[in-house]
């Protein structure tokens, strides 16, 4: 793996060794901020514009000032790139906070955010991509917004940590058997040639892969239904798959030691599969600015 040390902080760059935060900082001991993880091919980024969206969407919600706009962030993230003369796959960390401050609860007057981003190698899933991978359910214990894209994971962190023990790749959460998503991705099911999700409310994260995957099944006229469904229909689904910027469009064969349908992937997931690879690494998505 390549390393890649120098880092984004603030609206500056410097060595990741020269990186350091006062121990009273709010996102340590508070949780208090949110992050966003970006796709790269090649050495270009895949959905840029939509994960600085959503983070600004995040900063809004929880009332941060990152004190720079879409554009300046967006210029300084390729920039980031450029720095690291990074040309492979991988993935850029994004995180912010309501900064360094004396701990309270209360919000600081006068703190800047503290925003750093960082580079990372990140090969394809290909074996997982083209087998499909098994996954376990569990109760969804998170908070209401979970749309907002905050640092406060220990719930997803605790789910996704069983399904490694039973050596499985996800955990898909559910309210009262209502399923909502994985516990870092989107989870979808195929039923008679129609895709349903559940609809983009508070409950679930927002997902820039999930934005994708409506606009692939539209161009290919698959129907695509935000509709919740049940736990119990994760077992009579025809295909199930989970999406997310690390996972791609991933097909699930198993869920908890249940197999889906024949237990290889389907077709139309192979369909979705095929507009991500078209979309994500054939076509050009060199961004400038």
């Amino acid at each position: 793996m390549a390393v890649y040390p120098i880092v984004l902080a603030q609206q500056n760059f410097t060595h990741q060794d020269s990186l350091h935060y006062p121990f009273e900082e709010r996102g340590l001991q508070f949780g208090d901020g949110i992050y966003e993880v970006i796709r790269i091919y090649k050495g270009n980024y895949y959905l840029l514009k939509e994960h600085m969206d959503r983070l600004f969407r995040s900063a809004e919600a929880i009332k941060i000032d990152l004190n720079v706009t879409k554009e300046e962030l967006t210029r300084l993230l390729l920039k980031l790139l450029e720095k690291n003369k990074m040309t492979t796959d991988g993935k850029v960390y994004l995180q912010a906070t309501r900064g360094s401050a004396p701990r309270d609860h209360v919000f600081p007057i006068d703190t800047p955010a503290n925003l750093y981003a960082y580079v990372q190698d990140l090969p394809r899933h290909s074996e997982k991509l083209k087998h499909g991978v098994c996954t376990i359910t569990r109760p969804d214990v998170r908070w209401e917004n979970c749309y907002i894209k905050s640092l406060n994971l220990l719930p997803n962190v605790l789910a996704k940590q069983e399904a490694k023990e039973q050596n499985c790749y996800e955990a898909i959460l559910h309210r009262d058997e209502l399923v909502t998503e994985c516990s870092s991705s989107n989870i979808y099911i195929v039923k008679d040639g129609a895709i349903y999700t559940h609809p983009a409310t508070n409950r679930i994260l927002h997902g820039c892969v999930r934005i994708r995957v409506e606009k692939f099944a539209n161009d290919l006229s698959i129907p695509f239904h935000e509709q919740a469904f049940y736990k119990e229909e994760l077992f009579q689904a025809d295909e199930v798959f989970l999406s997310s910027s690390t996972s791609e469009i991933m097909p699930v064969i198993q869920v908890d030691n249940e197999q889906i349908h024949d237990g290889k992937p389907g077709v139309i997931t192979r369909k979705l599969q095929e507009a991500y690879e078209q979309d994500a690494l054939i076509t050009e998505n060199k961004i400038t600015l």
